[in-house]
């Protein structure tokens, strides 16, 4: 009985702490129009420490929504346009010799800052790729013999395009793993696409206001770990990776050829930890089986490898999630 108290209690305390959401969506939504999924992701990124990968085609408002986004937290905010010839110093910084000082300084790069746009990730070369998920990973970068912290919140945001290949450098599934959620972002709909050619043809073009500080996103990331996961929802989350491993022991034999390999331990860590930010977004103080369903897709659509047959048969992750939604028992 006390722990029912103990969750209406703290679901009381998340309806007020998360009171900022709604204020952040009216601000994000004076600039962008639709893309309701993108924005929802960019907001459990931001409260659960995960880094996000964006596929879409140009023209989306991929990086106005992240711009936007920051643009309603008072946060230092980095656009790294992504090209074969960037360097990793281009990126991380360098040191250089003053002839002032007569010592070399250190020269910090566009990564020290709360949220990194790294624009189309894919088209510069792995050196330069890996010094961000190092960046990413660690939260931290070294310049010569010095190691730099990085400010929190931080937050790397990287976009693809997924229609040109020519001199572009993929990532590696290992590395893509390490981002928290992969959002497809798709086109709006006719009526959201009569509103932003308006909005564009306008004298003055909306702009978001800051109403926060990341000394609130801090409190609030803080809160979100509070969100209460029942047993049952942790078995849920353990049911779908292992689907993706071992599909033949959940009724589904039909993918054991078309699964190259399933999930990483990083998935289950991820639904988790996104279910939660979902809840808290959803000013809920619990996860319940349709947050972890709302989210499934972004955490796993880029952790499970097809084989050839799979490709073949012009099967993708995205079928093999939703059949695994669909069979694996709903507490």
């Amino acid at each position: 009985m006390s722990e029912q108290v103990n969750i209406k209690e703290l679901n009381e305390r998340i309806k007020q702490e998360s009171e900022f959401i709604d204020l952040i969506n009216i601000e994000i939504n004076k600039v962008i129009v639709g893309q309701k999924h993108l924005l929802e992701s960019l907001l459990i990124g931001l409260l659960s420490d995960g880094h996000i990968l964006l596929e879409g085609v140009p023209g989306l408002a991929k990086t106005l929504s992240i711009k936007t986004l920051a643009d309603t937290i008072d946060a230092k905010f980095s656009r790294i346009q992504f090209t074969p010839d960037l360097l990793p110093a281009d990126l991380i910084g360098t040191m250089i010799y003053s002839q002032k000082k007569e010592e070399f300084l250190v020269k910090k790069g566009p990564i020290f800052a709360n949220f990194i746009l790294a624009d189309e990730i894919n088209r510069s070369p792995a050196k330069v790729q890996s010094a961000l998920l190092e960046a990413m990973q660690e939260q931290q970068v070294t310049i010569g013999e010095n190691s730099f912290k990085l400010e929190k919140p931080f937050l790397v945001l990287a976009t693809q395009n997924p229609i040109e290949q020519e001199g572009t450098y993929p990532l590696p599934e290992a590395q893509v793993d390490r981002f928290m959620l992969k959002v497809i972002v798709g086109y709006p709909t006719k009526e959201e696409e009569r509103i932003i050619m308006r909005e564009n043809l306008e004298k003055i073009f909306p702009v978001a206001s800051r109403i926060l500080k990341t000394a609130d996103i801090l409190k609030a990331k803080q809160v979100v770990q509070e969100v209460y996961l029942d047993e049952k929802i942790e078995n849920y989350i353990l049911d779908i990776v292992f689907a993706t491993r071992n599909p033949e022991n959940f009724d589904l034999s039909k993918f054991k050829n078309m699964i190259q390999y399933g999930a990483s331990p990083r998935a289950s860590i991820n639904l988790a930890k996104a279910a939660k930010a979902y809840a808290f977004i959803k000013r809920r103080g619990y996860v319940v089986p349709e947050d972890i369903r709302a989210v499934c897709f972004d955490v796993l659509r880029h952790r499970i490898g097809l084989s050839y047959e799979a490709e073949a048969e012009n099967i993708s992750s995205e079928d093999i999630i939703r059949e695994i939604l669909n069979k694996v028992e709903v507490p």
